[in-house]
């Protein structure tokens, strides 16, 4: 790792981290409380992680964000732009229309309207109808009269050639000056409808991305750091500011991933399980090969199906903020969130929560324990062991065999689990422990993934291979890798009998440094 001064960032729900490293070493890390508009956190954030390091803001290199506001946005249905989906299809897949499987509240704030024209190709590349140009010229005349800012295009089989869709771009940003588009190429992997759907969230989420990037430009601007943006991604990996404007959903699952990454980094851990307890959540995944191990079916995003591979993790309500009841005895999964310091017995507030249990059990020293004095020794203690046997039962359902395997706690909330876990070789709390996610990021590298279906025939195997890796390895550097330190992190060959002509789908992901 380069010897260049991060700052990582990772904003959750409750609380917002920072780190700010050189190189390999940490030199400080501060965690201060989430805000309304998500920017003001993060540059009390800033401030305070310069100043714990003696820093001046000069001196930084890059900053690094993981972020769960476009998720929250697609969660709480808020923020998000009417798109107009066009399907290059030809007289194939019109009997399942673009959204058909979104949840209906979503699909009435999203859906602009939908052409389904002439073109696609088929799964060698041939065209099943050559493109209908007049058809996207008439569809894009009736979106802005409507006032549509957003479209999103996807073509069948468009990762086997994505010319089509590039042409249908151009000629829909004629028409239409100033729009935003998605193309499905860049966003999703095989299989229709859910590359479909995850193009049409991208797209919806466009202008919310570019004001968010904005404001966080602004923000640190005013801190006097002009050095690079990133954001990071769902495999824990970093996109450029400009390209993360461009495809913000790749941002969805970012959290999780920086908090594992930040496990196997503070403790050499390749293989663990990883045990974040926030301010409102608890997640839980497994780290195999020091990266997150990945779900094999497509994440699921606010009730919409896509095939995005993102990090296996099981969340639950039980965080820092979790609110606790006495009879019957239950701790979350309500929290009161980022209003921790004013809530909490301990601070002085009127709420029971799993900190004040904390507190009062002698884990963790917050606030005033005096304020605590009333509560009774039984409920402290049934509610500690509630909650470790609950992380214990998921633990037990995440783990990959019965074996023990050792285990990582991280994340503020993690003083709230007393003792080791069953079914761990070794439970460990590492120094930095509460800003694992913020180190996370701000060790990141640079990720470039492909995935298509090619023909075998008239090339070999490893010709095709090789074509696909370039395509990886190019959408890296775009994102902001440094080209010469590209590696080859996965490889994945599936022949694909019931297709003609030799057909293989190759999905493959390299990964890189931060270009200096």
């Amino acid at each position: 790792m380069s010897r260049l001064v991060r700052i990582g960032i990772d904003v959750g729900g409750t609380n917002t981290d920072a780190a700010l490293l050189r190189g390999a070493t940490v030199l400080a890390t501060v965690k201060t409380s989430t805000t309304a508009d998500v920017t003001g956190g993060v540059a009390n954030a800033v401030s305070a992680v310069l100043v714990a390091a003696k820093l001046d803001a000069s001196a930084v290199s890059a900053l690094m964000i993981g972020t769960t506001h476009f998720l929250n946005a697609v969660i709480e249905g808020r923020q998000l732009e009417k798109v107009g989906t066009l399907r290059l299809c030809g007289r194939a897949t019109r009997s399942l229309p673009p959204m058909i499987d979104w949840p209906e509240h979503l699909r009435l704030l999203v859906d602009g309207g939908a052409a389904l024209v002439g073109g696609g190709v088929q799964f060698d590349g041939s065209p099943i109808v050559p493109l209908d140009v007049a058809a996207i010229r008439d569809a894009c005349r009736d979106w802005s009269a409507r006032g549509i800012g957003a479209v999103a295009i996807a073509s069948v089989f468009a990762l086997i050639d994505a010319r089509m869709e590039n042409e249908a771009a151009e000629i829909v940003a004629s028409e239409m000056p100033g729009v935003s588009i998605s193309l499905s190429h860049r966003i999703g992997r095989n299989g229709l409808l859910a590359r479909e759907s995850a193009t049409i969230l991208n797209a919806s989420l466009h202008a919310l991305g570019r004001e968010t990037v904005a404001a966080f430009r602004d923000a640190f601007a005013r801190l006097g750091l002009f050095c690079p943006l990133y954001l990071t991604q769902n495999d824990g990996t970093l996109m450029g500011a400009d390209f993360a404007e461009r495809h913000p959903v790749f941002t969805i699952a970012s959290g999780p991933t920086n908090s594992m990454r930040g496990a196997a980094f503070l403790t050499g851990l390749t293989d663990a399980a990883v045990i974040d307890v926030g301010g409102t959540t608890t997640d839980i995944g497994m780290l195999v090969a020091g990266f997150p191990r990945s779900r094999s079916e497509g994440a699921e995003i606010g009730g919409i199906p896509t095939n995005f591979r993102v990090p296996d993790v099981y969340s639950f309500g039980l965080g820092g903020g979790s609110l606790v009841q006495a009879s019957p005895l239950s701790v979350g999964p309500k929290s009161v969130g980022f209003r921790l310091p004013e809530k909490a017995l301990c601070f002085g507030g009127d709420t029971l929560t799993a900190t004040d249990i904390a507190v009062a059990a002698g884990l963790v020293t917050l606030g005033d324990p005096a304020r605590l004095r009333h509560l009774d020794a039984r409920l402290v203690r049934d509610a500690i062991a509630k909650m470790k046997a609950d992380v214990e039962g998921v633990l037990d359902r995440m783990k990959p065999s019965s074996d023990p395997i050792p285990a990582v706690l991280v994340g503020g909330g993690s003083v709230l689990i007393d003792g080791h876990l069953e079914g761990t070789s070794v439970s460990l709390r590492p120094d930095h422990f509460g800003s694992a996610n913020a180190i996370g990021a701000a060790i990141a590298q640079v990720s470039g993934e492909v995935d298509r279906v090619v023909s075998l025939e008239g090339t070999t195997r490893e010709k095709a291979l090789e074509q696909v890796v370039q395509a990886a390895r190019a959408r890296a550097v775009e994102a902001g890798a440094e080209a010469g330190s590209i590696t080859l992190a996965e490889l994945e060959e599936t022949p694909l009998s019931y297709l003609p002509g030799n057909a293989i789908r190759v999905a493959a992901k390299v990964v890189g440094d931060l270009a200096a």
